[in-house]
């Protein structure tokens, strides 16, 4: 896929799992809930973790990474060049890819692939960063293309091996057009055989798909089908898990130590703790920047003071996760240590936001001030997706109250929750990024130019940290690049364009006796595709 960061409601590890049927074909069908319904499926222009999810079992990409050694191995492409100055690879096709409706791949997939990018009558703002240094894509024969690069963007190779190559016949149907947001037609090992609009997506296995005839690719997606469910609660999740209804199911750290103990545990069903080397994302809650309250750097200061994240670690979190600082996980080899740690300190907070101003002037309770002539509380909305998360604002809200700062927190379906954050119409919002690469690139979030239609939905912008973001963009050795990426955070951080809240440590996840692995986690992920289902 793409290898961009993606939005999800929540920090979890998603992978698949399984709904019984009457018939013996539950016997190899594989479930899992990916929480959320995609908004849309479209590669081109989704953006949340969900429609990954989807995407991920039915498009595929020119090269993939090796989960245990991270070393680049055969996708679509059966082989690869890279030329001695790395300004251009040379990409050569496997002959014998058939797309979903029975078409062959192409060259002509590739290189529309590639070009689509840059069409501004597709919503890919949030992709083109990482392809803007390709300067173009060209077909050398029927089964060879080449990139050829303008500047030594370190992540040119991985971002052209990891091209999702989607069907030009398909995209470029205009009569075909109402459908590119709900089919997905793709070369991977299985296709969506079912979309229950609410529920699930049913996906079937393709006993034709190239990698059946390979070695290394044929011990891989042994289900007959997988099921991808909906459900948004977190324990209504755990007890379908329970009941059967699931094979797998990601944790949150209060259902790992509260839980799953009792009755079938450790029987019939597991829980597994482990960690492994991939890249982890965090939750955070951003303010809106062109809010007249939030714009303040001081007041958003004082308002990561409020949280009180130890209590949240203790009470939710159970020290299972780490806390976020920056928008590089702790675990990360780029994460900085040299960022200043915001204490829980109210009495702090609110001196803090006396000298900006804030003061409650009528005696009600509530901080206020004159903004633009008009005497304004200090009264923000914080949109959150997830029940489940209701009580980690909760805590934020009674805290904040005490000192004069009055939060709304508004519970909104996750569809009209996207649209309000592309429509940029909130005070504050409770999200999650997914995990991105081992290796950040932080303009897609970060750099101003990713305002205009890009993942930087919160408005923010430090002319320092768009400079320094082009400079680590530039610079190929991974030692000489961390210092400038550490350097990046640190200014981002002192900005508080985000109340940091938690990042990813272990990876924690729930499998009945039906799952069949040789290990709980590879080097670089769980490694689902390897698993099978036991009689």
């Amino acid at each position: 896929m793409y290898k961009i960061v993606v939005l999800i409601a929540v920090l979890m590890s998603l992978v698949s799992c399984q709904e019984k049927k009457a018939t013996g074909s539950s016997q190899k069908t594989f479930s899992i809930n990916i929480q959320g319904e995609p908004t849309t499926i479209n590669p081109l222009t989704s953006t949340d973790g969900y429609a990954q999810d989807v995407q991920g079992y039915v498009l595929e990409t020119l090269l993939d990474r090796d989960i245990d050694t991270y070393e680049w191995k055969p996708a679509l492409a059966e082989k690869w060049e890279i030329s001695p100055d790395k300004k251009s690879f040379t990409f050569t096709l496997r002959e014998g890819v058939m797309w979903d409706d029975g078409k062959p791949l192409t060259v002509e997939d590739v290189k529309y692939s590639f070009d689509v990018i840059f069409d501004s009558t597709f919503n890919t703002a949030h992709i083109r960063p990482y392809y803007e240094s390709v300067e173009k894509l060209e077909i050398l024969d029927p089964r060879t293309v080449k990139f050829t690069v303008k500047d030594e963007y370190f992540k040119n190779f991985d971002t052209c091996a990891t091209l999702t190559i989607i069907p030009k016949h398909f995209y470029t149907d205009k009569n075909r057009s109402k459908e590119h947001n709900k089919v997905l037609i793709g070369t991977g090992p299985y296709k969506i055989s079912q979309y229950e609009k609410g529920k699930r997506f049913v996906l079937e296995k393709k006993e034709d798909w190239w990698g059946r005839k390979v070695s290394a690719e044929s011990v891989k997606w042994n289900f007959n089908r997988i099921v991808l469910r909906f459900i948004k609660e977190e324990n209504v999740s755990l007890e379908s898990f329970k009941k059967g209804d699931l094979d797998y199911t990601g944790l949150r750290p209060e259902q790992y130590m509260k839980k799953t103990d009792g009755a079938g545990w450790g029987e019939k069903l597991f829980k597994v703790k482990t960690v492994n080397k991939s890249a982890k994302g965090y939750t955070f809650l951003a303010w809106n920047l062109k809010h007249p309250i939030l714009s303040d750097k001081r007041v958003r200061e004082a308002l990561a003071m409020l949280y009180n994240k130890q209590l949240a670690m203790e009470k939710f979190e159970y020290n299972l996760s780490d806390n976020a600082d920056s928008p590089v996980a702790p675990s990360s080899d780029y994460h900085s240590p040299n960022i200043k740690k915001i204490e829980f300190n109210p009495a702090q907070a609110l001196k803090v936001l006396n000298s900006a101003g804030w003061k409650d002037t009528d005696g009600d309770g509530v901080l206020d001030k004159v903004i633009n002539g008009s005497k304004t509380k200090f009264t923000v909305t914080i949109l959150e997706p997830l029940a489940d998360y209701v009580k980690y604002l909760t805590i934020y809200k009674e805290e904040a109250k005490k000192v004069g700062v009055e939060f709304e927190i508004k519970q909104i379906e996750w569809n009209s929750f996207v649209k309000l954050l592309d429509e940029r119409k909130f005070d504050a919002v409770r999200l999650a990024w997914g995990a991105g690469s081992v290796d950040p690139d932080l303009k897609q979030i970060w750099h101003s130019a990713s305002q205009a239609g890009g993942s930087n939905f919160n408005n923010y912008s430090n002319p320092e940290v768009d400079k320094l973001i082009e400079k680590s963009r530039r610079i190929y050795p991974r030692a000489e690049r961390i210092p400038v990426i550490q350097k990046i955070t640190e200014l981002i951080a002192a900005d508080h364009p985000y109340l940091f809240l938690f990042a990813g440590k272990n990876t924690i996840y729930a499998h009945n006796s039906r799952i069949q692995k040789t290990r709980d986690t590879y080097n670089y992920g769980v490694g689902s595709q390897y698993w099978t289902l036991a009689e």
